[in-house]
């Protein structure tokens, strides 16, 4: 009898082990699978926003295409907050909430686009001449720095100086980087941050145009 007993003890002993690590595992993946999905979301949210940017600055010039897309694109988001919820019934109101709200949104901006239209060139002139281009601003800011400068560095510089603008990191970078593609910036990076500056093609090219004033 006592070795049956110490037969069954350690038997005991090893599933208690074995459920025990078992247990720590699978904690373990369910804390890397919910970091894994929460970064996902963030990303998405970021991309969603930067597409809402893209689309009223390519209404605002005249565009109409992108409209389809946005309609498109919103549905992603419900599928995502259902993948992170564990409660069905929550999901489905979040499904059945967020699309009516983004076709609400996306009526109004419709309506807000359609609007000016027939006061074009009078709208367009008064954001011209009242709010200048991100463009212009960034490229601005970077002749005016003797040193490099991130884009999370160049947003809050923007920000500061025009709180009323709505200004993202994502937004600067994406411009950053056109600049740099026409030669407007130069891209340097340092370990795993990157710098930007003006180029110097744009100082030697206001010089004669100053002489000559």
């Amino acid at each position: 009898m006592s070795d049956n007993q110490i037969s069954t003890t350690e038997l005991t002993s090893q599933y208690i082990a074995q459920v025990t690590s078992d247990l720590e595992r699978n904690s373990k993946e369910q804390e890397r699978l919910a970091t894994d999905i929460a970064a996902l979301q963030e990303q998405l949210l970021a991309l969603q926003h930067d597409h809402t940017v893209l689309v009223n600055m390519h209404q605002a010039l005249g565009g109409t295409s992108p409209a389809t897309g946005t309609a498109a694109a919103v549905p992603s988001v419900p599928s995502q907050s259902s993948a992170r919820t564990k409660q069905p019934k929550a999901a489905k109101d979040v499904k059945a909430a967020k699309p009516k709200k983004a076709a609400a949104t996306g009526a109004a901006k419709k309506a807000e686009a359609k609007k000016p239209e027939p006061r074009k060139t009078a709208a367009k002139a008064a954001k011209t001449t009242v709010q200048p281009s991100l463009v212009d601003l960034i490229r601005g800011h970077l002749e005016a720095q003797k040193e490099p400068r991130s884009a999370a560095e160049i947003t809050t510089a923007l920000t500061a100086a025009h709180p009323e603008r709505t200004i993202k990191t994502t937004v600067v970078r994406t411009t950053l980087e056109n600049l740099v593609a026409r030669s407007s910036a130069h891209r340097n990076k340092q370990g795993s941050s990157v710098f930007y500056t003006a180029t110097t093609e744009t100082p030697t090219a206001a010089e004669p145009a100053a002489a000559a004033g």
